[in-house]
């Protein structure tokens, strides 16, 4: 079993958890669907940086989460 991998699955649960309940209460769940593995790998590269704080990674991964959209990484249904 890998420990590390376990420890950085929960270090990201939270962060991503919140800023997949952000994304419901804007109405872009979808959006956050499709950007997801996108999020994770920036989250992963955040945490093997040495960030450990959940409210640093759930601020730095919604900022990357607006880049991500802004670039049109996730494009509407039917585009």
């Amino acid at each position: 079993m890998d420990l590390m991998r376990m420890v950085q699955i929960d270090v990201l649960e939270k962060p991503i958890e919140r800023i997949k309940e952000t994304c419901a209460m804007m109405d872009i769940a979808e959006k956050f669907d499709r950007v997801l593995p996108d999020l994770e790998t920036f989250l992963e590269a955040e945490v093997a940086r040495g960030e450990t704080r959940e409210t640093r990674l759930t601020f730095d991964g919604l900022l990357y989460l607006k880049q991500l959209l802004a670039k049109g990484k996730a494009p509407r249904r039917g585009a």
